[in-house]
């Protein structure tokens, strides 16, 4: 079974009016008009699943600072998702700091959510270092049983759209913060996995899972056998970033690195089964 752990889709409505959104929005606005940025819709998602053989997707609308922004895209998520025989799994997004934050993820956890996020601190301008800012998200997303997928960039290398400040550190301060808490840390957290070869670092992380979104376009194949290298391989989750990445572009790395098949196949499917069922 193969399962995507990271995919955006777009409410056709967001699509349409996105010029007006972002007057306001305007971590949304640097995105849709950076040169990587794509847009996809359910049905897009599903052709491509149908053409690269992943047999489900774990999907997001996009983290807006507006809640009733926010609405609309989880409504779309959850929609897909339950028409779709168990082939999509949706992630709400919230604003973490606005009143009814909670309530919306009660709502949608009650409707099938899985999830929580991606959601972007550097966007919707909460520090995920901050235990003030986060133990209502941390609370709410244990009390409805989901797990909270962050954004989260290496800390050096290029500048690029939407990569933000919340990295390994900042995303560290928030498993120590919040132990009960699953997480799923975009991008390789950062870089964040690398520190689990310390004992005690991998002990606080007990709890977090990385997808490795957007992987051809930051490193090489050797990063999966550095993921084998310091003993993760079973908390890495396939995620593609659809729609600017798709399945064939992460096989070429699997193929190049040094993981064993059983390797391979845990990270295409088995370990984000883990992380749903924890």
């Amino acid at each position: 079974m193969i399962v995507d752990a990271h995919v955006h889709v777009y409410p056709p409505i967001i699509k349409e009016n996105w010029r007006e959104i972002a007057r306001t929005e305007r971590y949304f606005e640097m995105l849709v008009r950076g040169v990587a940025h794509k847009w996809g819709t359910v049905e897009e998602l599903l052709a491509a699943m149908d053409e690269d053989g992943v047999d489900q997707s774990w999907i997001c609308g996009f983290a807006f600072s507006d809640i009733e922004l926010c609405r609309v895209c989880n409504d779309y998520v959850l929609e897909a998702a339950s028409s779709s025989k168990g082939r999509l799994k949706a992630l709400v997004v919230v604003p973490p700091l606005v009143r009814g934050m909670k309530d919306e993820i009660a709502r949608c956890a009650a409707r099938g959510a899985v999830g929580v996020g991606e959601l972007f601190p550097d966007g919707q301008s909460f520090f995920i270092d901050d235990a003030r800012e986060t133990w209502r998200l941390a609370a709410s997303c244990h009390e409805n049983n989901l797990f909270l997928t962050l954004h989260c960039a290496e800390p050096v290398g290029r500048q690029y759209a939407g990569k933000g400040l919340m990295g390994p550190r900042e995303a560290y301060a928030l498993a120590v913060a919040h132990p009960e808490l699953r997480i799923l840390l975009a991008h390789w957290g950062g870089g964040l996995f690398l520190y689990e070869s310390m004992r005690d670092v991998k002990a606080n992380l007990r709890n977090v899972w990385y997808d490795t979104a957007a992987t051809p376009f930051l490193y090489s194949h050797e990063i999966y056998d550095s993921a084998v290298a310091v003993g993760i391989a079973d908390k890495i989750l396939y995620g593609s970033d659809f729609p600017l990445l798709r399945l064939p572009r992460y096989r070429k790395m699997l193929d190049a690195s040094n993981m064993t098949e059983r390797q391979k196949n845990a990270y295409l499917g088995g370990n984000s089964q883990a992380l749903l069922y924890f």
